[in-house]
């Protein structure tokens, strides 16, 4: 009973955002009563401390739209300069097809993002760039979902391994032992140790994202909705994620958790590019795959953010050029997180506010310069005096931006503080532990010896809930670890598996659906993103823990047992979709 009352929240986000429809401005007011009564009258969590948890929720909110607003900023600049133009008929010159473009921007671009800045910031800058090219804001948004999977245990130079990973084990002075007992003298060797089980997990299951986002695409969003469209570029989607999660589990193996989502995405770049513009794998211009004409997308697809088509002010605008603020938004977030000169300089100017209330909760730490929205307002004023833009045109981009960032705030104001009572429901007269760890705790006792299974989805919840792969660690790595020893398993592949679960999470995420969505302005259907983007969440919980089962019940059962089943009936699955891809009618979907 108590963990189907832990779970109302998430079911109440289910029912009302999922199923019924509703925006999320309506549901999630909704759902953060829920928590909060949850919170009060079962848990007996004083009031203070909730309100603390809600007012904390609020600083968090405001950050988001900090991000977004910046975020939304640099794409309507960049419309008023005419650089959308350029580089729309850039990738044009490579390829018309959309197939292409999106496994380029969204997997490798966006991983790219991932890794080096984390916090939803590749939904902020790969979506508003596919929409600019002139793929339906929808779209654009579920692809930015997506692939916010294989690099986000490893995003913000490996964040939620070296952060959150770390934050929930090394508290427990038995597992330091148990560390030093595998030869683990340093407690950062134990770590990569984990991560590289992670980078496993993650290349396995990796490598048929890229073929999912494509098929997801056509099957959703294409003018016959047909699935064989996009499973008819599986050769150059594998290659693809293969360039990817290749030289990313090598990082992981050689150079530890800071590095897979970088290097991997910048060596994918290079390759895929270069090898797109060669024609390798690529559809002939005559096959290229196009959306529907706009006129006859229907209205959910599209939001209040329409790119337009503007010319140069001085009539044309090289390709550099036209880049050049995504690659100062590389630079900056890069150097911001691993040059330490300049990451001190933008985190001296931090806001904090410890004990809130009299309370043991404090506010999370903000640092205004070092934060995405901080670089991208910078990259903004630079691409205005770079580009050349009219001022009336630049105030109009900022103008633009306030409004619509605006319109986010109804529904982020009530949906980051209902995560923030969710989460420190902890300490209440009841004696209950805290609602996430009570919901964990049930499904644990439901699963028994198949916990390895279960695993990646506790930390899909908890990402999903809170927001955070980091945070979703941070709360279930010792309770995970826990897990393992409990059913006579290796606890570092049952952490692993959390790991990649969490990251998994993000793709789900209301908040971040809320964050991407308002980026391009497609606010209100942050419902039918996630009914999309569940699908390809469940494979990757899924996946990732028959693997690890199979991994970890090797030695007691050899192959024969429900993870080799699992995996087996997985890979059979995509391999059958494959190969009937030229004998389905188009229209059949």
């Amino acid at each position: 009973m108590l963990t189907l009352l832990a779970l109302l929240p998430i079911i109440t986000v289910a029912v009302f955002l999922v199923g019924l429809r509703w925006p999320a401005s309506r549901a999630m007011p909704l759902s953060y009563v829920v928590a909060f009564l949850l919170a009060l009258f079962v848990w007996q969590v004083p009031f203070v401390q909730v309100l603390a948890a809600s007012v904390n929720g609020l600083i968090v909110t405001l950050t988001l739209l900090y991000i977004i607003f910046g975020a939304i900023l640099l794409l309507n600049t960049l419309q008023e300069s005419g650089a959308i133009r350029t580089i729309r008929q850039g990738f044009t010159d490579i390829t018309p097809d959309r197939r292409v473009q999106v496994i380029i921007i969204a997997w490798l671009f966006g991983a790219f993002i991932e890794g080096s800045a984390g916090f939803g910031t590749p939904a902020a800058v790969a979506v508003p760039l596919l929409v600019g090219l002139g793929f339906p804001g929808m779209a654009a948004v579920t692809a930015g979902m997506i692939i916010q999977s294989t690099p986000v245990s490893f995003g913000a130079a490996g964040t939620p391994i070296l952060v959150g990973v770390n934050t929930g084990l090394s508290a427990e002075p038995a597992i330091a032992e148990y560390a030093a007992g595998l030869g683990f003298a340093e407690w950062t060797d134990f770590l990569a140790f984990i991560g590289l089980k992670v980078a496993v997990l993650h290349a396995v299951a990796g490598t048929l994202i890229p073929l999912i986002l494509v098929a997801f695409m056509t099957r959703f969003f294409g003018a016959s909705r047909s699935l064989t469209d996009g499973l008819r570029v599986w050769p150059f989607a594998i290659f693809a994620a293969l360039a990817m999660t290749i030289p990313y589990f090598a990082a992981g193996y050689f150079l530890g958790p800071e590095f897979p989502a970088l290097i991997g995405s910048v060596v994918g770049l290079v390759v895929v590019v270069a090898a797109a513009r060669a024609g390798f794998l690529v559809p002939r211009a005559e096959e290229a795959w196009e959306f529907d004409r706009k006129e006859n997308w229907p209205a959910e697809w599209t939001g209040t953010i329409e790119v337009k088509d503007t010319a140069p002010a001085g009539g044309s605008m090289g390709m550099l050029r036209a880049w050049s603020p995504y690659a100062i938004v590389a630079l900056l977030l890069l150097g911001s997180r691993l040059f330490d000169p300049l990451r001190t300089a933008l985190t001296a100017w931090t806001i904090t506010w410890p004990d809130m209330f009299g309370t043991s909760i404090s506010a999370n730490a903000v640092q205004p310069l070092f934060l995405p929205g901080a670089l991208f307002i910078t990259t903004s004023l630079i691409t205005y005096l770079i580009h050349r833009i009219p001022g009336d045109a630049y105030r109009r981009a900022w103008s633009t931006s306030f409004r619509v960032t605006a319109s986010a705030s109804v529904a982020l104001i009530f949906t980051v503080p209902m995560v923030q009572v969710f989460l420190n429901s902890y300490g209440g007269e009841a004696g209950y532990e805290r609602m996430p760890i009570v919901l964990a705790e049930g499904v644990a006792a439901i699963a028994g010896g198949a916990w390895p299974i279960f695993a990646p989805f506790i930390g899909g919840i908890g990402a999903a809930v809170a927001g955070s792969n980091t945070v979703s660690n941070m709360m279930f790595s010792l309770f995970q670890f826990n897990m393992g020893e409990r059913i006579a398993a290796d606890p570092t592949w049952i952490v692993a598996l959390q790991a990649v679960g969490g990251a998994a999470g993000n793709m789900i995420c209301v908040h971040n659906v809320v964050a991407a969505s308002a980026v391009v302005g497609l606010l209100g259907r942050e419902g039918a993103v996630i009914r999309m983007t569940v699908i390809p969440f469940v494979y990757y919980a899924l996946l990732p823990g028959a693997v690890g089962y199979l991994i970890i019940s090797y030695g007691a059962s050899g192959v024969m047992n429900v993870g080799a089943l699992l995996v087996a009936l997985i890979a059979a699955m995509a391999a059958y979709l494959i190969a009937r891809r030229e004998d389905t009618p188009a229209a059949a979907g």
